[in-house]
């Protein structure tokens, strides 16, 4: 009986952990994600390559919308640091259709996005690293063996309706600290965005 019971209790431990997602610390695990390009894409490798700042979000969200352009922005100036943006949409296209993969397309297409914008069709990615909202950030930094450890999770700085007005820019802070060997300061905030439209059980 006391054995049933510890059975029941590792169980328990292990779908609760899962449910929380990553904490930092953790190794992420990789995914393999189709982007609006029509390829399969993960996270990113290569010598260049530092970690990777992996947004969750959306089309339709207003949270997300507002910060599109300061995500393109990010992009622009850290990939070439090797700190590429990585996009993904979690929703459910049934309860949200504004955020099925044909109107990732068109989006990516009108904001000319210059990072991937990957659909997580069965929101398994998004449930992995415990993301809850859109936007929702996990920057990584990649260790010796070339593993990507998670770094800072939350939002992307303290100032939805403008980037001007913003005096807490945590990605930035996070990536530029990481960039000289310094631990995040900062390594949790709360995301402020449109909570993720999960499918029907």
């Amino acid at each position: 009986m006391k054995s049933k019971l510890l059975l029941v209790s590792f169980i328990l431990s292990v779908q609760l952990s899962y449910a929380q997602g990553y904490k930092i610390g953790d190794v992420v695990g990789n995914f393999n994600l189709k982007g609006t390009d029509g390829k399969m894409h993960s996270l990113p490798t290569g010598n260049e390559i530092k970690g990777a700042i992996v947004v969750f979000t959306s089309n339709h969200c207003p949270f997300s919308i507002a910060y599109e352009d300061r995500i393109i922005a990010l992009h622009k100036k850290y990939a070439s640091m090797g700190y590429p943006v990585i996009a993904i949409n979690p929703n459910d296209e049934v309860k949200q259709p504004e955020d099925s993969y044909r109107f990732m397309k068109k989006k990516s297409k009108k904001k000319n996005f210059p990072f991937h914008y990957l659909h997580d069709e069965n929101q398994e990615t998004a449930k992995l690293f415990g993301a809850t909202r859109t936007p929702h950030v996990f920057i990584t930094s990649k260790n010796i063996n070339g593993e990507h450890v998670l770094m800072y999770i939350g939002a992307i700085d303290n100032n939805t309706d403008n980037p001007e007005v913003a005096d807490k820019k945590y990605v930035e802070m996070a990536v530029e600290e990481l960039r000289i060997g310094k631990d995040v300061s900062v390594p949790n905030t709360k995301a402020i965005g449109c909570s993720i439209k999960w499918k029907a059980k």
